[in-house]
């Protein structure tokens, strides 16, 4: 049954029809709908958590070289970070809503574990973030500097705090720990024995660290692309050369970090997700090593076609290349993840990576050289390269979703277990309508503002502005002798 057959089944379903079937339907439209508004609010989160950190380097270093320019930057970057923080915030609202209205099974059996972990979100992050903002906007030249300073870093840390609680949370999804299986009102939930064993769930830490540096290239990449641009024009140069210099810092640590900790996590899925591992790969045969597909396409019942280094999976994970990895033969089919999905989306990750990590070496070695600032042909693809982490954060996103299949939440609940049963296809599918108009207003508003204030630039210099509050001299008559 394909996926149009299912939409109609949801919508126009006759009393013949079999539950699961309709089920089936109402699932896809409920996965589909918060796959829509999540992917839609991962835009922004990574952006504001690169750029934050990005803010407390460059208002450092104002702080301590007292450089016009460098105070022109922070200024200018503050903007930025503001039309991004406003865009997360009304994007990310709708998701939580959606735990009760389309996922309400799945809501009553994580109510212990997610509302604990999105309690903390909301008070050692939310709370954070968006009270210092006003401050980081607004306060330049009404708090003391290191009054302001202190904002700066408050607002960074919130949004990598933010992060960190939401990670915990699906992190425990994909690895359940410190819970035990209760009864409440005759439904089975998890309840948290051990908090701290839920917060350092087996997938959390490498998960986080991972998102977190893929969000600092998000970060570099932006502040990067937006330098690039304005030294092609030849505007704004005073500016754009510590901005490029900061970003291009951050994206080298960063780029580094993530292949670290990509590493790491997929460490943790071969241990903890063996079908997942599976799928990324397309491995069948528990009795062969895992093979490393560099650029290929799966074979219907296991192997690549393409450039594959055989048992090259193996020696990365195990630094033995012909250790036998667990395949789908040893898997039950009911619990197989989606392949082409999967695989697809985590080698596009992969080349996406690669990709960056080759922007971010040239780029570098120009810096260095002193090439960098006139090599316009070069500064031309840095301008859109922008794109490129966005695109890995949502394949990375898929890839690991996906791979969980079918599980919502990992050996314990399955995801059409944790549909709301009263929920119609139709009503989940008017709701994607109108989600997807939406969000296609505010996108479009996203980029406009973005670009208006890319092309308006940074403030005029001190020389050329009023510095602080207008002071208005009191009205006084002439009077003629």
């Amino acid at each position: 049954m394909n996926l149009t057959s299912r939409i109609d089944l949801g919508v126009c379903s006759p009393p013949s029809l079999r539950l699961e079937e309709y089920n089936m339907s109402v699932e896809l439209l409920a996965r589909f709908q918060f796959a829509l508004t999540i992917a839609f609010h991962y835009i922004f989160p990574p952006m504001s958590i690169g750029l934050g950190l990005l803010l407390v380097v460059l208002e450092a270093s104002y702080l301590k070289t007292k450089s016009p320019d460098l105070e022109r930057a922070v200024r200018f970057w503050i903007k930025i970070f503001g039309v991004i923080f406003a865009m997360g915030v009304a994007s990310g609202i709708v998701m939580e809503f959606q735990f009760g209205t389309n996922w309400a099974a799945y809501s009553r059996f994580v109510g212990d574990v997610f509302g604990s972990a999105l309690a903390a979100e909301g008070v050692f992050a939310f709370f954070l973030e968006s009270g210092f903002l006003a401050i980081l906007v607004f306060g330049w030249n009404r708090v003391k500097p290191w009054v302001h300073m202190l904002s700066t870093v408050m607002v960074a840390l919130g949004a990598t705090f933010s992060a960190v609680w939401i990670i915990v949370a699906n992190s425990w999804m994909q690895t359940p720990a410190g819970f035990e299986i209760g009864t409440h009102h005759g439904s089975q939930k998890a309840l948290i024995t051990d908090f701290w064993a839920m917060v350092f769930n087996p997938s959390a830490m490498d998960r986080l660290s991972h998102t977190v540096s893929a969000a600092w290239i998000t970060g570099a990449f932006l502040m990067m692309s937006v330098a690039a641009y304005y030294l092609i024009k030849n505007k704004h140069v005073e500016i754009a050369k510590p901005s490029m210099k900061a970003g291009l810092a951050l994206a080298v640590v960063a780029i580094i970090l993530q292949f670290v900790t990509g590493h790491s996590s997929v460490g943790v899925v071969a241990k903890h997700q063996p079908s997942k591992l599976a799928a990324f790969e397309n491995h069948w045969d528990s009795s062969k090593p895992l093979d490393l597909v560099i650029l290929g396409v799966p074979k219907a019942g296991g192997g690549n076609n393409g450039l594959v280094i055989p048992g090259g999976g193996s020696l990365l994970l195990y630094g033995d290349a012909t250790k036998p990895v667990k395949g789908f033969d040893q898997i039950p089919e009911n619990e197989r993840p989606p392949i082409a999905g999967t695989y697809h989306a985590y080698h596009a990750m992969v080349i996406i990576g690669i990709t960056l990590f080759g922007l971010t070496a040239i780029t570098a070695l120009l810096a260095l050289t002193g090439k960098l600032w006139t090599a316009t042909g070069w500064l031309k693809l840095l301008v859109p390269a922008v794109i490129l982490p966005h695109l890995g954060n949502q394949l990375g996103w898929i890839a690991a979703e996906v791979g969980r299949q079918p599980w919502i939440v990992w050996g314990l609940m399955r995801t059409d277990d944790g549909i709301s049963k009263a929920v119609k296809g139709e009503a989940v599918l008017t709701s994607i309508i109108l989600f997807s108009a939406i969000y296609g207003l505010l996108f479009y508003l996203f980029i406009y503002l973005m670009d208006k204030k890319i092309k308006q630039g940074p403030d005029p210099a001190p020389s050329e502005r009023l510095d602080g509050p207008m002071k208005l001299e009191p009205f006084k008559p002439e009077v003629k002798a």
